[in-house]
């Protein structure tokens, strides 16, 4: 997370809300010789006391998980790189804005009979945002299909210790400064440029 105190949130209300919404993110545990990481579908609990992934059997994260382990999933939003020249004023440097949230906490997993459970939850959660269509459940897959995937993948959980976010959106400028910054944001470089010069241009209180 970004040393700056200014860009750190202090109510984790939306700091849950926004890893509700983006539901991916990179899961990373402690590994020899280098850290082991996943990229995972993330269902976090709307009070943000606890993570619902599944991993692929053979993910050696799950290989791992004889018994719960520390690990860290990052989810990253909105980011852009930011030209000094868009400040409008002298001896700027240039810098990247973004939005990123990182969970702490213990992973363990789960009874392989919770697995149908899990995915149902997951599947509701993100069937429901998909407008009006009728949400996909796993009732519409032929049993002998669905439990010969489902042997393919594990479920888990992990108990939520710390929650830290960083919403980095130039709030150590001046509020004219910034907004001439929003404005340029879009035809720079980045992801999801209009969502970070919207939030640029009208920062969340943290």
């Amino acid at each position: 997370m970004h040393p700056n105190p200014t860009f750190h949130s202090h109510d984790h209300a939306k700091d849950i809300a926004f890893v509700r919404d983006r539901a991916f993110g990179t899961l990373m545990m402690n590994g020899d010789p280098v850290p082991m990481v996943a990229h995972v579908p993330v269902l976090l609990s709307e009070d943000g006391c606890e993570v619902l992934i599944h991993l692929v059997r053979s993910n050696p994260i799950a290989r791992a998980l004889k018994t719960p382990l520390p690990a860290r999933i990052a989810v990253a939003g909105p980011d852009a790189y930011i030209s000094p020249d868009w400040y409008g004023i002298v001896d700027q440097v240039p810098t990247w804005n973004y939005v990123a949230v990182q969970i702490t906490g213990v992973l363990e997993l789960l009874p392989h009979d919770e697995m149908r459970e899990v995915l149902d939850t997951q599947t509701a959660h993100f069937e429901t945002r998909l407008g009006d269509k009728a949400p996909w459940t796993a009732d519409k897959m032929t049993p002998e299909v669905l439990d010969k995937m489902m042997r393919m993948i594990v479920p888990c959980r992990m108990r939520v210790e710390d929650i830290v976010a960083t919403w980095k959106l130039g709030q150590n400028k001046d509020d004219a400064v910034r907004q001439r910054a929003a404005a340029q944001v879009s035809g720079g470089m980045g992801t999801e440029l209009a969502a970070l010069a919207g939030l640029m241009a009208d920062p969340p209180v943290l």
